[in-house]
């Protein structure tokens, strides 16, 4: 039995991002919309997608260049 470890390794780090997503989201929005009402929940919502803005651009551009370096490498 051959384990493929790059494979755990990107599942593990995909499934801690995601729940690390879910808990600020649901808990983080859910806790103002609590507190503070539904007004302030929206605004928190939209202040958390904002934010993921740039780490989302930072991670396309690092996946393109990826991409370009093993398309580099098989020729």
């Amino acid at each position: 039995m051959t384990r493929d470890l790059r494979r755990y390794s990107r599942q593990t780090n995909f499934r801690l991002l995601a729940g690390f997503l879910l808990l600020v989201f649901l808990v983080g929005d859910g806790l103002i919309y609590l507190f503070m009402g539904r007004n302030a929940a929206l605004m928190g919502l939209v202040c958390l997608v904002l934010s993921l803005v740039p780490a989302v651009l930072v991670w396309l551009l690092l996946a393109g260049i990826d991409w370009l370096v093993k398309k580099e490498c098989e020729r």
